[in-house]
């Protein structure tokens, strides 16, 4: 599974071992709903999903929950902490389901290694690509909320969502409680406006399928 994230690409299987060992990888296992890793805290470590799915969020201080994103098998998060060990994390991370993670200490992330330093190197190059990429992801989810009605809102994302799967039939990977939070709306409001697309023929969906009519 390690070797299909892209902190590993271009690793084998052997390559990806020696790698963690080196780093003094630990693996640990969540329950739906635990804490990962909690904003305030010193960033130690950056994580990369071994089975089930996390949530990246933020809180205000009134409480109110924002999801930045999601974090698949094999997906990496708190990377960009990894350039910054002890920086207080601006995120928390939750387990969306029971889940099992790889947590690679940030420190020894950016230390060069006299064992694997080829390794080293290769692993700095695919974590500046997938900073990369969630920079992307986070640019798209502004672009996203910048709508001021919440059906421009999902207009735009499941726009995103059909061209980035290819199909005018796409699955998106929240629940309607995530999605209003990734969209930055009221969940009620947000299960209302997905009512009356569906009666105005623009979509049709069962749970997180979501087909799109009238596309040209």
């Amino acid at each position: 599974m390690e070797e299909q994230s892209p902190l590993f690409v271009g690793f084998t299987e052997e390559e990806v071992a020696s790698l963690l060992g080196c780093l003094g990888t630990v693996e640990r296992q969540y329950r739906k709903g635990e804490t990962i890793l909690s904003e305030g805290e010193p960033a130690a470590y950056l994580g990369v999903v071994r089975r089930g799915m996390a949530l990246i969020g933020c809180d205000d201080v009134w409480g109110n929950h924002t999801v930045l994103g999601s974090a698949p098998p094999g997906a990496v998060f708190a990377e960009a902490y990894a350039c910054l060990p002890g920086e207080p994390l601006l995120i928390t991370v939750t387990a969306a389901e029971d889940t099992a993670v790889l947590l690679l200490p940030v420190a020894r992330v950016l230390m060069p290694c006299v064992n694997a330093c080829a390794l080293h190197t290769r692993l700095l190059r695919n974590l500046l690509a997938v900073s990369a990429q969630r920079s992307l992801a986070l640019s798209r989810r502004i672009l996203h909320t910048s709508a001021k009605s919440i059906r421009g809102r999902l207009c735009s994302y499941f726009s995103e969502c059909a061209k980035r799967q290819g199909s005018g039939t796409i699955t998106v990977p929240y629940s309607r409680q995530q999605l209003a939070d990734y969209l930055g709306v009221d969940r009620s409001a947000l299960s209302n406006e997905l009512s009356k697309m569906q009666r105005e023929g623009l979509i049709r969906y069962h749970r997180n399928t979501f087909e799109l009519e009238n596309l040209p």
